[in-house]
């Protein structure tokens, strides 16, 4: 998403003390509310903060934590160095990372209103997470995954997942199972596969990115508003 990024770096402290850094994306004109993104394997990449850009342009606060900081602080790799960020990935303890996340919603709280979050891979599992156990608006889910280690509890907001028909990493088998355990989650499958939204990468599917974008600021402006 080609945008004009106005954001900045800046430290969070968690709630166990942990501290972060947060990329914070400041809302254009008058504010709708805050939205907390959650990152892909790479870390807190350009591209995000493209999107981040995009919801801003909307009237939203965006923060983007760097869920990696615990492990490697400041960690970002290019996108074809995917291997990197899914070690870091499988070495992240779960219940931390969404300590982390919750650090954020509360930065965006405490500037007022409702906050939702929305995330992409393995940020798309943590919004599903997040629905069930932050105190969130709501939550979006890109081609979420590791789909079923969070089938494990109800939701507590409003879901909205993004998945494809060829999504080598979340096959429509697993998205099934999320549908037969979640079922108030509303579900929309797209003719693409894995990162469809992503548009720095080969996999992006314009037509379901644009489609996926326009019913999640739909769903921002109804769970916010």
């Amino acid at each position: 998403m080609t945008q004009d990024i106005r954001g900045a770096m800046t430290r969070l402290t968690a709630a166990d003390g942990h501290e972060l850094d947060c990329w914070m994306e400041p809302a254009r004109g008058a504010r709708l509310g805050g939205l907390v993104i959650l990152q892909e394997i790479f870390g807190v990449t350009d591209q995000l903060k493209g999107v981040a850009a995009h919801y801003a342009a909307l009237g939203y606060d965006v923060a983007i934590p760097a869920l990696f900081d615990r492990k490697q602080r400041g960690a970002v790799f290019p996108f074809d160095q995917g291997p990197k960020g899914r070690d870091i990935m499988l070495a992240a303890d779960l219940s931390e990372t969404m300590t982390d996340v919750e650090a954020a919603v509360q930065a965006l709280s405490e500037k007022g209103g409702k906050v939702a979050v929305m995330g992409f891979c393995w940020g798309g599992g943590l919004a599903l997470r997040a629905a069930q156990v932050l105190d969130v608006a709501g939550g979006i889910s890109f081609y979420g995954t590791r789909l079923p280690q969070y089938l494990d509890r109800p939701l507590k907001a409003p879901l909205l997942c993004h998945c494809g028909t060829s999504d080598e990493h979340v096959p429509l088998e697993m998205v099934e199972q999320m549908k037969d355990y979640l079922p108030e989650a509303d579900v929309q499958i797209y003719e693409a596969g894995h990162a469809f939204a992503n548009d720095a990468r080969p996999s992006y599917v314009a037509a379901a990115a644009d489609l996926a974008h326009q019913r999640s600021a739909a769903f921002l402006a109804k769970v916010l508003g």
